[in-house]
C-alpha cells in the first residue's frame, strides 16, 4: 500500500512535499535568518518544528507497523558510513551556517519569492555536479569505515521502540521548557514601546 491515500510514486512525493513546504513556510523557515538564529542558539523554532516532525513520523510508522500495515523487512535502513557522514555533515553544516538554508528551506524561500533561495538552489546544483565528478576518486575512502550496519535506533540501543520514542519526546519537552523564555524576550524586544527613546521633561 502506498501512502497517503494510496497515491503512488511521484504523485505521493509531490503531495507530501507541498504539505511539508507549507508547514515550513508557516513556521517562518522561508527566511535564512531563522536557521542562522538556531545555530547561534537564539531561536529554537527550527529544532522544535523538525524534532516534532521526526516524532510524528516515527510515531506514525510504529503505529502502522503495530497494525500490520507496514512490514519492517520492506523498509530500507542504510548503514552508517562514518567518514562519509562526517564529511557530509561538516559541508552541509557549513553551507547552512553561511547561507542560512538547507535544501528544503531554500526551495521554500524560492517559492516565497526570495532571490537568495534561488541562489542557494543554484549552489546546491553546482555542488551536486561537483561531487558527482569527484565521487569515483573518493568512493573507496567514503565507504572505508562503516559504522552500525542497517540498525534502527531501538535496535542500536537495545530498547523497545516505544521507549526510544518516549525518550525523544522527553527531549523535545525539556528543550521547549528550557527555551520557553526566548519567545517572550524576542517579542518584548521587537515591540514598538521597547524601541522608543526615553522622554525627558
Amino acid at each position: 500500500m502506498n501512502f497517503p491515500m494510496e497515491y503512488s510514486g511521484a504523485i505521493s512525493g509531490i503531495l507530501l512535499g507541498l504539505i511539508f513546504g507549507y508547514v515550513l513556510e508557516n513556521a517562518g523557515f522561508g527566511s535564512g535568518c531563522k536557521l542562522t538564529a538556531q545555530l547561534r542558539l537564539q531561536d529554537w523554532a527550527v529544532f522544535k518544528v523538525m524534532f516534532t516532525a521526526i516524532l510524528v513520523a516515527a510515531g506514525g510508522l510504529y503505529a502502522l507497523q503495530a497494525m500490520g500495515m507496514v512490514a519492517m523487512n520492506n523498509m530500507f535502513v542504510p548503514s552508517v558510513l562514518l567518514w562519509g557522514s562526517s564529511l557530509g555533515g561538516v559541508l552541509i553544516g557549513a553551507g547552512m551556517a553561511i547561507g542560512g538554508y538547507c535544501p528544503g528551506t531554500s526551495m521554500v524561500a524560492f517559492c516565497s519569492g526570495k532571490l537568495d533561495g534561488l541562489v542557494f538552489i543554484i549552489g546546491l546544483g553546482a555542488g551536486t555536479l561537483l561531487f558527482n565528478s569527484v565521487y569515483a576518486s573518493i568512493k573507496s575512502w567514503v565507504w572505508m569505515q562503516v559504522g552500525p550496519d542497517s540498525l534502527t535506533l531501538p535496535q542500536l540501543l537495545h530498547m523497545p521502540a516505544w521507549a526510544v520514542w518516549s525518550l525523544l519526546f522527553a527531549v523535545l519537552v525539556l528543550v521547549g521548557y528550557l527555551t520557553r523564555g526566548n519567545k517572550r524576550n524576542k517579542s518584548s524586544s521587537e515591540s514598538p514601546a521597547s524601541g522608543m527613546a526615553p522622554q525627558h521633561s
